[in-house]
């Protein structure tokens, strides 16, 4: 097994330990009616995009999500969140560099020794869902998992539906796809865009991902057969109708998005190994992008 098989394996209990590790953080999670940001670079920008998503559908506060490098310094939050994976990521410490003193900052860290903990006013460290590979898959969904625990909506179907999706037959063919688009609604934009991610980082794959109602808006224009379109969440009315009409593949499941997008990462896994790629070593990729002199020292996948 590759690394980042047995880490896509431990999601399920990643998940119970980040929801019991969540009842004892009320002090530094976000709390009713805080404004809040959350930031992080690629991967964990998509999990800001999705939990910035449910805590204002949960009515808790206003909650925006940025990329670290596009962080509006000049606006004014409560608090802001930042997701990292190994503490290190240039962009992500410049904001907390910049806001220190100022305002309120809440780490989600999976090292637990990274300069970011000691630059966060509150750290977060889940250091039982760090990881060996450069692909981010657990320690990803395991933040997320921590940061919707305390929103008032009860996981335990989500980690129910992640132990399922570890067996459950891939709904597509890796040998047989061409494309892949995948599009979500409200809270699982995020996540379509991380299960797209997946796909170019793991396997170099063309894949896409939209806001499910947006993607009537050009992106079906290249739908066809051999192509399928994966949805996360609420299916807008007529959309699997129209994708079918173009001879391309519709997906879509009951379970939890978050459980769902596990069976995406082991499509991309598949997808890389079919064709003859090591999905624990990903062109031009490292696990964190450290910054020197203004350039980037290496493409890395952290956030």
């Amino acid at each position: 097994m590759t690394h980042v098989d047995e880490e896509i394996a431990s999601q399920p209990e990643c998940w119970h330990r980040a929801i019991a590790l969540a009842g004892s953080l009320a002090e530094q999670l976000p709390r009713r009616g805080e404004r809040v940001a959350v930031v992080g670079c690629g991967t964990s920008w998509f999990m800001a995009m999705a939990y910035a998503g449910l805590r204002e559908r949960a009515g808790l506060g206003e909650t925006d999500a940025f990329a670290a490098s596009e962080f509006p310094r000049q606006r004014r939050y409560d608090r802001v969140v930042v997701i990292s994976r190994s503490g290190t990521t240039s962009e992500v410490l410049d904001v907390l560099r910049a806001i220190a003193g100022d305002t309120r900052s809440t780490g989600i860290i999976g090292d637990p020794r990274s300069p970011a903990v000691a630059l966060v006013d509150e750290p977060v460290c889940l250091p039982f869902a760090d990881e060996k590979s450069v692909v981010q898959t657990r320690f990803a969904t395991t933040a997320l998992a921590l940061l919707r625990a305390p929103l008032g909506e009860s996981l335990d179907q989500a980690v129910r539906d992640a132990a399922e999706a570890l067996t459950a037959p891939l709904p597509l063919d890796p040998t047989m796809l061409e494309q892949l688009t995948f599009v979500g609604r409200d809270w699982t934009v995020g996540l379509a865009h991380e299960a797209g991610l997946k796909c170019r980082e793991a396997a170099r794959f063309w894949a896409e991902a939209y806001p499910a109602m947006d993607y009537r808006h050009g992106p079906i224009a290249i739908a066809g057969p051999g192509r399928a379109v994966w949805a996360f969440g609420a299916v807008p009315a007529g959309l699997p109708e129209e994708v079918a009409g173009t001879g391309a593949t519709f997906v879509h499941s009951v379970r939890d998005p978050m459980a769902e997008l596990i069976l995406a990462q082991r499509l991309a896994v598949a997808l890389a190994l079919h064709r003859g790629l090591d999905p624990d070593a990903p062109r031009h990729l490292t696990r964190s992008v450290i910054l020197t002199g203004g350039e980037t020292a290496g493409a890395g996948l952290d956030g």
